[in-house]
């Protein structure tokens, strides 16, 4: 009865904010908790936290801190502050690995590393981290009914770590370091098989050895076209359609003409 009054309570008085400042203000952490309960219950998740955080410590050891606890780092999950929700939400599970709220716990941990991936441009320190995490989560989960989402975001920070990859072996082609590229989309080819960006890295692995070959000392340049030939042949027996077969098309007509003439 007295947490129905209380939500009633937070949703008339909150505009004015009156009622919620005497709470605040209280030491009373019964009055708290419960405020606290209600406005986590119609979403004023910011509110909410600011009595979490007064009510943490005095609950410890009772057997109101295991739903303190999650709602805590819930409410923090809510309003977006990742680094912290899921540092709590890691914290619960290790306190209360055995609670019915551990596995959604785990899930947000999980998500809330995965909402601090950066830009695929910056350091990938926290993908890895979001990953590691969310295979973790599926490892111990693998029913689990957050399964399918979480799976979701892994091909998302995926993806964000093969664009990643292949922009910097792409970085090499564009300032004509040529051997570097060549190794950069050999390590990319390798460690992302099924990648989207593979017909690309296909593409121009062979063009970043067609321009060493093309340009190398005149001993060289045959064997060095051979194998860009072989790179050639590689790209249009997987992409036969793709979207470089024209462009590759037109650098095998140029190879063929150089060694022509060293024929």
């Amino acid at each position: 009865m007295k947490k129905i009054i209380l939500v009633v309570l937070a949703v008339v008085t909150l505009a004015s904010c009156s009622e919620y400042q005497k709470i605040l203000k209280s030491e009373d952490m019964g009055a708290k908790y419960a405020f606290a309960d209600s406005l986590y219950d119609i979403g004023k998740y910011r509110k909410s936290l600011k009595l979490w955080e007064q009510i943490v410590p005095s609950y410890r050891g009772k057997p109101q801190a295991e739903r303190i606890m999650f709602l805590n780092a819930d409410a923090l999950y809510q309003v977006g502050d990742y680094y912290l929700s899921g540092y709590q939400f890691d914290r619960f599970v290790s306190s209360y690995p055995d609670s019915q709220k551990a596995e959604e716990a785990q899930y947000k941990a999980a998500m809330s590393y995965a909402a601090l991936s950066p830009n695929y441009q910056l350091d990938q320190s926290e993908t890895e981290k979001g990953l590691d995490q969310l295979q973790l989560f599926i490892t111990a989960y693998p029913e689990s009914e957050y399964a399918d989402d979480a799976s979701e975001r892994i091909q998302e920070l995926s993806v964000k770590l093969q664009k990643k990859s292949y922009e910097i072996a792409k970085g090499w082609h564009k300032i004509m370091d040529y051997p570097t590229a060549i190794a950069a989309f050999d390590d990319f080819l390798s460690d992302y098989p099924g990648s989207p960006f593979r017909e690309a890295a296909l593409f121009y692995k062979f063009d970043s050895q067609y321009q060493y070959g093309s340009k190398s000392i005149s001993v060289l340049v045959k064997p060095r076209l051979n194998e860009a030939i072989e790179m050639y042949e590689t790209l249009i027996r997987y992409f036969p359609e793709g979207e470089y077969r024209e462009e590759a098309d037109a650098l095998r007509e140029d190879i063929d003409a150089i060694l022509e003439n060293y024929s």
